[in-house]
Formats: C-alpha cells, sequence, structure tokens
C-alpha cells in the first residue's frame, strides 16, 4: 500500500487574508479613530469591540440605569465564509445573539 502523501497545513493567506497587510492598516488607524473619541469613549482602539458612555440623565433613560453603555462589536466572516464555500455549508457560519 502507498504511502499517503502528507496533507498541507492551510495557511490564514490560503483563506485569503495577507496579516502583513492586516497590521499595516491597524497601524494607520490610531490616528484616524482618536478624532471620533469623545470623553464618552470608555476603551482605546483594539479588540473586537468598544464601549460608549450613554446619557444617563436623558429621559430616553428613565428606568434608573446607574450608568448605561453601549457596545458594539464586530468580527470579519471572510475566512468562516471561504471555509463554508470550500464546504458547501453555510448553516454554520453566522450566529446571532
Amino acid at each position: 500500500m502507498p504511502d499517503k502523501e502528507p496533507k498541507r497545513k492551510l495557511t490564514y493567506r490560503d483563506a485569503g487574508l495577507d496579516l502583513d497587510l492586516y497590521e499595516q492598516s491597524l497601524a494607520s488607524m490610531p490616528p484616524l479613530l482618536k478624532r471620533t473619541h469623545t470623553p464618552r469613549v470608555l476603551d482605546g482602539f483594539g479588540g473586537f469591540a468598544s464601549l460608549f458612555s450613554l446619557d444617563y440623565n436623558s429621559r430616553l433613560f428613565a428606568r434608573n440605569y446607574r450608568h448605561p453603555v453601549l457596545v458594539s462589536c464586530t468580527d470579519g466572516v471572510g475566512s468562516k465564509l471561504k471555509i463554508a464555500t470550500l464546504m458547501n455549508k453555510f448553516d454554520t457560519v453566522a450566529s446571532t445573539w
């Protein structure tokens, strides 16, 4: 029985992600993002989420919230979609919460 050829390890680049370009893009973002910051931004740049302090004196928050915070989150699905396409299986790509 002939030996099976070892499988080649997949890389991020195989999935369409250029990590060098990603790092360059991240490095250029902080000066642009700092222009949008106000005292209500609760966290710095980085990660996949940001926190923004809402106006707790507003009538909108009349339920006596102590410190309402808006959390925004992003997560790219590029490599997940590439794998889903290769597998022809799309029911596991996205999640909702």
